[in-house]
């Protein structure tokens, strides 16, 4: 998919690569709330907590006083973002979810 992203938008995609990568995890995820902060995390796989990289990410944003959120990016090797991804996204309101390759080419555009 080729679509020219706004820099703020490429910013995201860029944190969640490089949270992948320093983690050396399959998926990592940003996002960018109403204020413009922005929140990189990575999947949380523990014996008693597991999480999705999107979901640790907007933990990280609500436990911050983020309200809403403007965009957020997984980056994966999935072909879609997962239904809890999807749905977390919703629940903080009208955001973008941006789903990208390692490489950091756009996959899709979500909701």
């Amino acid at each position: 998919m080729t679509e020219k992203l706004d820099p703020e938008d490429t910013k995201i995609i860029t944190l969640a690569r490089s949270a992948r990568a320093r983690a050396g995890v399959a998926e990592g995820a940003a996002v960018r709330d109403e204020t413009g902060r922005t929140y990189a995390a990575t999947t949380v796989a523990l014996p008693s907590l597991r999480l999705s990289a999107l979901q640790a990410a907007v933990a990280m944003a609500v436990s911050s006083g983020a309200k809403s959120l403007e965009a957020a990016a997984i980056v994966s090797e999935a072909d879609e973002p997962g239904e809890q991804d999807v749905s977390v996204v919703e629940d903080m309101g009208n955001g973008t979810l941006f789903l990208a390759a390692p490489d950091g080419s756009l996959k899709g555009r979500y909701i």
